[in-house]
């Protein structure tokens, strides 16, 4: 029995809370998934997952300064994480109603990533955790080294 081939991948962006950082993140993102041949639907949702937790950053938090976005690929999943050193999400009032804005980009991360976690606290700020399990081209490097692996050992 063949072991499957490991690629890993680590990024840490520290950027300015402001509006032109996201399309920033979505860059380094993008261009990170699409070199190791995950799917463009999948680079996608990712995508639009990512820049949703960014944007509530830059929208809502009121404390100056710097947010985080980290990223790690292992295993064919993608972990990132968003953090910054605000207070964490004020609650909605109760009468927006199902169409409310308020919610919406955490209800639109859930529908995309395989799991969604918000861990908020005044004193820490939030870290916002994304994780999917990722699909692949068939031209994708994992594809190429795990046949290159098996085809060898054969």
């Amino acid at each position: 029995m063949t072991r499957g081939v490991r690629v890993e991948m680590r990024f840490s962006l520290a950027l300015p809370r402001e509006a032109l950082s996201i399309p920033v993140i979505r860059r380094v993102v993008g261009d990170a998934l699409r070199g190791l041949g995950v799917t463009e639907d999948c680079v996608d949702d990712v995508l639009v997952a990512t820049s949703e937790a960014c944007t509530n950053v830059v929208q809502h938090v009121r404390a100056s300064g710097e947010y985080q976005v980290t990223g790690h690929v292992d295993e064919g999943v993608c972990v990132l994480k968003v953090m910054d050193r605000g207070g964490g999400p004020r609650p909605a009032p109760e009468d927006r109603g199902v169409l409310g804005e308020s919610g919406r980009g955490i209800r639109i991360m859930r529908a995309l990533v395989d799991d969604l976690a918000i861990d908020s606290s005044p004193d820490r700020g939030t870290v916002v955790s994304l994780r999917k399990r990722l699909s692949w081209r068939d031209e994708a490097l994992v594809r190429r080294l795990d046949h290159n692996l098996v085809h060898n050992a054969g």
